[in-house]
């Protein structure tokens, strides 16, 4: 989309208006029948629709005498389900052939109310909505036509409500195609999650903005068509508080501690995909004491950029489902997924503490070095116990600490990374009153140390060539925090741990 100075108003709203146009005659043409494939371009579309209709709305929060706004509604493949539990549904689409055939399967309802318009046009008084729903929408949206949408969203919303949106990113994944004339815009998952949290309203009692829940791709599409690119979104309306000036945690992480340029600097230490101690020599180390067989699923908890995923789904043929928080993270695997088309690992954003997944599902959980960041552990650790299958094994290595009391630089540096450390023994405790048996823990403090000053003197010598890559500044910076690190670990205050577990069969 071309960007216009302020003094380029009417160019760019006549601009607007073209694409509007452009996106409309498309969506005409494609809308003779109203018929799920026009909807889906794809001439597999029953059974893709069969299949990922009840997925989808797995991923909603409860919408029980809800009131939801649909936009983007379509044929209406999702508002009869909808509304059977809501109290009311207002279902849009831009295009009347759609929305007339909602009309006509849906219209026994007398809690729906049917809307022919375009949803960055319409208007609601605030607070109208507990959801807002949209299923391949924004996709045929500007950059311009996003950013009103997010806002009014957040006007439209109650605090507390949810924005829940479903998009195509990279590439088209219908069969039936069309390129020559697809309007369609195909981002990068992040583009979407950047799109939400740019946006603040104020309101009579403070600011409120979005903040990510989850960020997933559609598993239907995974299991039929080998696609992870249909990605799925959750938002939630939230009331901002700083964290070290940051409206979020989240959003610390990805401008702070976990900014592209930070996960860079940290692969050219450990190596391409990773972002702990020893890159994938400790990984493959940890990996081999593990009994992974063909087939089995593993939950990797702070993936971070996927290195680990990527060669466990490859050397071992099982099936990766890696989370983290940082979207410039899972934004990096998302890319980097690309080029591992045999890889059955699968990416998405989330706050590992708000989110579920179904009981004994997983064979495996990992972890390297990411379960610090996490307060309540014990609650965190039932929840793993939960979605481990009878059998199913944990495995995780993570910062750890000396008794107390700890130097002042040291509770400074805590506080400032917001680190929740545990000695060896409140670990094990932890894993015990969890409900895992079987329990192995081992202080690697040795090894951590070991593999510090190796990457510390392989920095140093590789000092001319990082600078030219980044900056003499960012060199001071790791080579600081390494010395650091050593020193803590030199008064026995900052340690390093690998723990093992198992569910009772």
């Amino acid at each position: 989309m071309p960007t216009f100075k302020k003094n380029d108003e009417n160019m760019e709203l006549n601009t607007n208006q073209e694409d509007r146009q452009k996106m409309k005659d498309y969506w005409v043409k494609h809308s003779q029948f109203a018929s799920i494939q026009e909807m889906l371009l794809d001439s597999n579309a029953e059974t893709i629709s069969d299949n990922e209709l009840p997925e989808i709305l797995s991923f909603l929060p409860s919408f029980k005498s809800k009131k939801l706004l649909e936009l983007g509604a379509g044929i209406g493949r999702f508002t009869r389900v909808i509304a059977q539990q809501a109290e009311h549904v207002v279902a849009v689409d831009f295009i009347e052939k759609f929305i007339e055939k909602n009309r006509e399967l849906n219209g026994d309802m007398d809690n729906i109310d049917f809307m022919h318009g375009d949803a960055t046009k319409i208007s609601f008084p605030k607070h109208s909505f507990d959801i807002i729903f949209s299923n391949w929408l924004l996709m045929y949206l500007n950059d311009e036509e996003i950013f009103e949408l997010v806002e009014n969203s957040l006007k439209f919303l109650k605090e507390g409500g949810y924005c829940f949106l479903r998009e195509s990113c990279f590439h088209s994944s219908g069969n039936i195609k069309n390129a020559e004339e697809n309007p369609t815009v195909y981002r990068s998952p992040i583009a979407y999650v950047d799109y939400f949290q740019s946006k603040v309203v104020e309101e009579d009692d403070g600011l409120y903005g979005f903040e990510l829940v989850f960020a997933r791709p559609n598993r239907t599409y995974i299991e039929l068509k080998n696609n992870s690119n249909q990605v799925c979104f959750l938002f939630q309306k939230v009331k901002l508080h700083a964290h070290h000036g940051f409206k979020t945690i989240k959003e610390f992480f990805d401008h702070k501690q976990y900014s592209l340029k930070g996960i860079y600097r940290y692969e050219k230490v450990f190596g391409q995909g990773y972002i702990s101690t020893g890159g994938q020599e400790t990984t493959d180390l940890f990996l081999q004491t593990l009994d992974l067989k063909p087939g089995m699923r593993v939950l990797d908890v702070g993936c971070g950029t996927g290195g680990a995923d990527f060669y466990m789904s490859e050397k071992y043929g099982v099936e990766v489902f890696g989370l983290d928080l940082s979207s410039n993270m899972i934004g990096v695997c998302w890319e980097r997924a690309q080029q591992h088309k045999n890889a059955k690992a699968r990416f998405e954003i989330g706050d590992v503490t708000k989110h579920d997944y179904p009981t004994n599902y997983f064979d495996y959980i990992f972890s390297r070095d990411s379960l610090l960041h996490i307060c309540n552990k014990k609650t965190l650790f039932k929840k793993f116990h939960s979605w481990l299958k009878p059998g199913g094994k944990i495995f995780y290595s993570d910062y750890i600490c000396g008794p107390k009391p700890w130097s002042d630089e040291f509770q400074v540096y805590v506080e400032q990374r917001e680190y929740d450390l545990l000695t060896m023994e409140k670990y094990e405790n932890v894993l015990k009153e969890s409900g895992f048996i079987n329990i192995r823990t081992e202080d690697k403090t040795k090894m951590f140390v070991d593999y510090l000053n190796k990457e510390l003197d392989h920095l140093v010598k590789g000092k001319d060539e990082f600078v030219k890559e980044f900056s003499v500044k960012d060199f001071d910076y790791l080579v600081d925090g390494w010395k650091e690190k050593l020193i803590r670990c030199n008064q026995g205050h900052q340690k390093y741990g690998i723990f093992y577990a198992e569910k009772k069969n």
